[in-house]
């Protein structure tokens, strides 16, 4: 949320629409987000595309909790973690730095584990940040002390101006960012969606 109002506080034309979506419910979101994507995009039994599917450029994922963001994934492309290497350098100083999954593509096995696999599973790029840990696996990931307590501030406006930054560049580009291979039909997928 954070990023968007970064964005809206430039008061720039963008050549894409920016959205934002936020997910709740823990794991049962996880179900839910496969039906949207089902529903919105493709069903990946049939992959048979949408009107919308060729208009999504990128799914950004911050599914982290709390903590810095230190990398991203560029999702299997080499050329999207040559890009997104760009889009880091000038902002090095903070902290982000590291670019992962750029030198093979892996095809999403199965949707599940964090939000943006709904996305990559389909052929959509689905891309997520890595973040520092704290607390996320041993006390606050998907618990009732996963408050707004727990939030650290200064990792929050870090963050927040790393995936505006991300959005923006994304959101400028004279072109879409390089796709991820569509994936074949599969029927077996009915079971996830």
């Amino acid at each position: 949320m954070e990023a968007v109002r970064i964005l809206a506080s430039l008061h720039t034309p963008m050549a894409r629409t920016v959205r934002i979506a936020l997910w709740g419910g823990g794991r049962g979101r996880c179900l839910r987000l496969n039906r949207l994507c089902s529903a919105a995009f493709a069903q990946r039994a049939t992959m048979v595309k949408t009107p919308e599917y060729d208009k999504l450029d990128v799914y950004f994922n911050d599914d982290g909790g709390s903590g810095r963001f230190r990398g991203v994934s560029a999702g299997g492309s080499p050329q999207m973690a040559a890009i997104f290497r760009s889009w880091i350098e000038p902002i090095r100083d903070q902290h982000i730095v590291a670019v992962s999954g750029g030198d093979q593509f892996r095809p999403t096995a199965s949707p599940g584990g964090t939000d943006s696999s709904a996305f990559s599973w389909i052929g959509l790029n689905g891309i997520g940040f890595q973040q520092d840990g704290l607390e996320y696996g041993t006390r606050t990931h998907h618990s009732n002390a996963d408050t707004y307590d727990r939030v650290q501030k200064d990792d929050v406006m870090q963050s927040s101006m790393i995936e505006a930054w991300f959005a923006w560049n994304a959101a400028t580009r004279a072109e879409m960012l390089p796709r991820i291979p569509t994936p074949a039909p599969d029927p077996a997928a009915k079971s996830h969606e």
